[in-house]
């Protein structure tokens, strides 16, 4: 959003400006949450140097999470304060930092479709490949990349003062700008959903052509559809979530997208839609796991048994009956893997 655009609607938007702050701060708190629930179950149970799919996972919910924190709230002062009270730094990292996490997430996505890819298509052969030590090597590849792709942004964006008012804009020239977000388009959207289409395309083909004629048919039709529902879910969302922001971009160089309220409704639409995704991703890729709903539920567990561990420690020692059974209930719920050593000391 440009600086003509917060002073025009500046006065005409207090009560949407409430509306955005809601649901910005919603992005916010899902996002922190559920990225934060990801990096805790996947570290807790030592997951981290057993599969590259949980680095891969592991590197993902890390990209959401510095998007989410980093990003979300100063893109939501944009639409609701009339003008920009962050200095020229913020002005430049923040928006270093939306593209910089914007393609570790989405580069990351890729490098799990062809790691699912390899698993699925040839699960023994991959072995070899699909170590955490290449896994490792294709992170360090992914944020390379990232940076090398979103270091422009930090010259793209700077601080200026229009008729008065400090704002962060785009000081590009009108060609570099176009240049920019076309390529960005390119490598940041184009490129990586194709990769997205083709490795799933093929796994999905995969799946429902060959039948293990070990199992049962009912077995592996069951299989092949669990596996194909989250494919789809996965690419479909990340399409859908991150087109509407792109198509807008395009609009705005190269089609009729006049400055007005629609247009302006148009483009915060579509940050609030490629923000959501974020929240997603830990969703699409964790919590459909029966793994991770374990380790969800240890995380949680654990959190409320500490609590009333804590509070036992408060007990005068007359209560020590009601402290035993306390325990001993504790111990119960520790049988998914929580040791109690305050209780074994009894």
């Amino acid at each position: 959003m440009n600086a003509s655009q917060q002073i025009h609607f500046s006065s005409n938007w207090k009560v949407e400006s409430v509306i955005i702050s809601v649901i910005f701060s919603i992005i916010f708190l899902v996002g922190t949450v559920g990225n934060c629930l990801v990096l805790a179950v996947i570290i807790r149970n030592g997951q981290m140097n057993s599969k590259s799919t949980n680095l891969f996972i592991l590197n993902l919910g890390l990209a959401d999470l510095c998007f989410i924190v980093f990003c979300v709230p100063l893109q939501a002062t944009i639409y609701t304060m009339d003008e920009w009270v962050f200095g020229q730094f913020v002005c430049k990292a923040v928006h270093f930092i939306i593209y910089l996490t914007m393609y570790a997430s989405i580069f990351t996505l890729a490098a799990v479709s062809l790691d699912r890819y390899l698993a699925i298509r040839y699960p023994l052969h991959s072995r070899e490949t699909r170590t955490p030590r290449n896994a490792l090597t294709s992170i360090s590849l992914v944020w390379a990349l990232s940076l090398f792709f979103s270091s422009p942004y930090l010259s793209y964006y700077q601080q200026m003062d229009l008729d008065g008012t400090t704002v962060c804009i785009p000081a590009w020239n009108t060609h570099d700008r176009r240049a920019m977000d076309v390529c960005t388009f390119i490598f940041g959207y184009l490129i990586p959903v194709l990769v997205l289409s083709i490795t799933y395309a093929r796994t999905i083909r995969y799946l429902w052509t060959s039948v293990d004629p070990m199992q049962d048919m009912s077995e592996s039709r069951k299989a092949k559809r669990k596996v194909t529902k989250m494919i789809i879910i996965v690419a479909a969302l990340f399409c859908l979530c991150w087109l509407p922001h792109h198509l807008v971009i395009l609009c705005m160089w190269f089609g009729h997208f006049p400055l007005n309220h629609t247009t302006y409704v148009l483009r915060i639409l579509s940050h609030l839609v490629a923000y959501t995704n974020s929240c997603l991703n830990p969703i699409v890729y964790a919590l459909v796991s029966k793994h991770f709903r374990k380790g969800f539920k240890k995380v949680f567990g654990c959190a409320f048994r500490n609590r009333v561990i804590n509070r036992i420690h408060t007990v005068q020692p007359a209560q020590t009956v009601s402290l035993m059974e306390a325990c001993w209930q504790l111990s119960s719920l520790c049988s998914g893997g929580c040791v109690l050593s305050d209780c074994e000391s009894w």
